[in-house]
């Protein structure tokens, strides 16, 4: 009885390795973020098996140590190169660093983040200038896009952000933004600021 209880044992650790294994072949080969689902279909088990087995390979990679992390958006997962060795990968692959983004662009991006789904009126709106040029480089880089169209007359597009906005700031979710400020203060300086 031993014997038979150890061999089915035996062949369902060789059955979550083998998929464990595959689960990994397919985020390496995939490079993009990847849905959960897809991950499930491909490798034939549940959504809720599915998350288990990602969360022990995010697991195993941090307890070794390794160079490579799995990043969770959501139901989105990648691998990546861990931030400590982003100068080596650099090099390696000879990319140039990426232009820091400007204050308005990360005054329009958050714009964005908290009040998404927005049109480029509502946030012209808010920040009282044109948001064109802006809003195009933001989608342009990746880290907005295009939503749809509302309902309204002229059907102007709505913007939200992208899973690589939540990777670039090391989110899982929008619910991982910090809060935005109450304070009176901030409020007195916003009103005398339109008085002017």
């Amino acid at each position: 009885m031993k014997c038979v209880l150890n061999s089915l044992i035996e062949t369902d650790l060789l059955k979550a390795n083998k998929l464990q294994a595959a689960a990994e072949a397919v985020l390496f080969a995939c490079g993009d973020p990847i849905h959960i689902n897809k991950i499930s279909d491909i490798l034939g088990i549940s959504t809720s098996q599915t998350r288990q087995i990602l969360l022990n390979i995010q697991a195993k990679l941090d307890d070794n140590g390794s160079g490579i992390c799995l990043v969770i958006m959501g139901d989105l997962y990648q691998l990546c190169a861990r931030d400590e060795f982003k100068n080596e990968v650099r090099r390696v692959l000879d990319i140039s660093r990426n232009t820091p983004l400007k204050q308005a662009s990360l005054e329009v991006l958050a714009i964005v983040a908290y009040n998404q789904p927005v049109t480029k009126a509502f946030v012209e709106q808010v920040r009282g200038v044109d948001c064109s040029g802006v809003l195009s480089t933001l989608c342009q880089k990746g880290l907005v896009e295009e939503k749809g169209r509302m309902d309204l007359p002229g059907r102007p597009l709505i913007y939200g952000t992208t899973p690589e906005f939540l990777r670039s700031f090391c989110i899982s979710s929008l619910d991982e933004l910090p809060p935005l400020p109450e304070s009176s203060d901030c409020t007195a300086e916003v009103q005398g600021e339109n008085n002017l």
